[in-house]
């Protein structure tokens, strides 16, 4: 059963979004707290988990700048 995303997670992904047509690969935990108001890394890192948790993003290997949206 998938949970509907957070306002929070909403949020990440348009952050992801935009980060990603800009760049052309995911941004770092750090820079990506910074676009959403949060200071703390492992509240960016819970939140991508439970992202990927609900098939939202994907993830090759763990680093952060891989983030693909969808699954």
């Amino acid at each position: 059963m998938s949970q509907r995303p957070s306002e929070r997670q909403v949020q990440i992904m348009r952050a992801l979004r935009t980060w990603i047509a800009d760049h052309g690969k995911g941004p770092s935990v750090r820079q990506l707290g910074g676009l959403v108001g949060l200071c703390s890394t492992g509240s960016v890192a819970y939140q991508l988990d439970r992202l990927e948790a609900q098939g939202l993003i994907s993830r090759s290997d763990r680093p952060w700048r891989s983030v693909r949206l969808g699954s």
